[in-house]
């Protein structure tokens, strides 16, 4: 008897004859002699409905407050699946995050999950019964519910496979795998077998929306094998899984393992910052008190005036907050102007093969520059090269370096 964890995302929950549909695939795994937990997503749009009201009620809205709103909809979204399970037969019950509990600490809407306790879990699991979890919330001290930010609910179900030491935790969402690059830019994009820990971490944290970052940085800490599958259909996933389950000629096999891109960035410009130690800080340690990461940052060379420009991108649902922190601090950072742009994407290159060929970000530098797309920034780290550029070429940039990188299937796979 195997323990899985399913997590089921907002798309397959997106209305009651998706959730009937996911109770009788949980009820196969049932059948087969499993221990099922499932944690579920609000219905697809849901929260983005709830984060609205938010922003209408105060654009600089209590976090706490916030948490409350949106963690609404995987409430509902468990109570109706325990009822579609116990409808053909199976037992099952809901169990919110306060009353594992699920415990958290740091900053309401970006919270981090510090234990999950599996007692009473452990014991309906052995009594027969499935647990249906909400994702994306828990509760902070206080006893005040807690969300742990946008995609949390991957996090959850990942969270939760390592507490009750499940054998997999199943993604199921709305593609059938993790592909090279997005199926619906490049319809020659493959689907890959098995991707490692750690170019799956990359590519979540550049735009990849198959998984949350936070759950692949999870499930390699707490070596949780991790399966992407489709809810729509029964085709062979993508395993997410350690370098000990790929060989090494297939890890390096290519270059490149996948491209990314994100339209969610905003970059963000101070002129004129007094060129002096401690300048920088002053700038990105108010941001990082106010929980706002920051990714790439350009410092340019000094002026004559003993003073340059810090240029820097954001998450854009953090921009509000981030200027709002900035402004309050011009005259402790001293800049001039603060000019912000949305109007960008940033389009990463990932794959192990990095570490050990040469001219991997001069193929993408030369690439770009031959289809007249202009580098704004760039990050890289040992097996990923990030840049920006303009959003308008966010499309063509990921089909050429596609095809660049020799990733292009033979034939059309969507």
């Amino acid at each position: 008897m195997a323990r899985i964890v399913m997590k089921f995302g907002g798309t397959s929950m997106a209305g009651i004859e998706r959730i009937r549909s996911v109770a009788e695939r949980v009820k196969r795994e049932v059948d087969a002699g499993n221990q099922v937990m499932v944690v579920v997503s609000a219905m697809a749009g849901e929260t983005d409905r709830l984060v609205g009201f938010c922003r209408e009620a105060s654009t600089l809205y209590d976090p706490r407050e916030y948490d409350v709103v949106v963690s609404a909809g995987e409430q509902i979204t468990s109570g109706l699946l325990a009822i579609a399970l116990q409808a053909i037969g199976v037992p099952a019950r809901s169990w919110l995050g306060w009353q594992l509990p699920i415990q958290t600490s740091g900053t309401h809407s970006k919270a981090q999950i510090d234990t999950i306790d599996t007692e009473a879990l452990a014991a309906s699991l052995d009594g027969g019964s499935v647990a249906v979890i909400p994702g994306f919330q828990g509760v902070a001290s206080g006893a005040r519910v807690s969300t742990l930010g946008r995609g949390g609910s991957d996090t959850s179900a990942v969270a939760v496979a390592a507490a009750i030491k499940a054998e997999r935790c199943d993604i199921y969402t709305d593609v059938d795998g993790v592909y090279t690059t997005d199926p619906r830019i490049v319809p020659r994009a493959r689907k890959l077998e098995k991707v490692t820990y750690e170019e799956m971490l990359e590519l979540a944290s550049v735009g990849a929306k198959v998984l949350q970052t936070r759950s692949v940085s999870l499930a390699m800490k707490e070596k949780v094998r991790v399966q992407v599958l489709s809810s729509f259909d029964d085709k062979p996933g993508t395993l997410i899984v350690g370098d000990d389950e790929i060989e090494d000629t297939t890890m390096e096999s290519h270059l490149i393992t996948g491209i990314a891109y994100a339209k969610n960035e905003a970059k963000i410009t101070l002129t004129q910052v007094p060129d002096r130690p401690g300048a920088v800080a002053s700038i990105f340690a108010p941001l990082a008190d106010a929980a706002i990461n920051v990714d790439m940052i350009i410092q340019n060379i000094a002026h004559s005036t003993g003073s340059t420009d810090v240029t820097f991108t954001v998450p854009s649902a953090d921009l509000a907050r981030s200027l709002d922190v900035l402004e309050k601090g011009q005259e402790a950072i001293g800049y001039k102007d603060l000019v912000h742009d949305t109007k960008v994407a940033k389009i990463s290159i990932v794959g192990v093969g990095m570490r050990t060929n040469a001219g991997v970000a001069s193929t993408m530098f030369k690439v770009l520059g031959e289809r007249g797309i202009n580098i704004q920034a760039i990050a890289t780290s040992e097996i990923k090269v990030s840049v920006l550029i303009e959003e308008d070429y966010t499309e063509l940039a990921v089909r050429v370096l596609h095809t660049a990188y020799g990733l292009d299937a033979e034939e059309e796979t969507v």
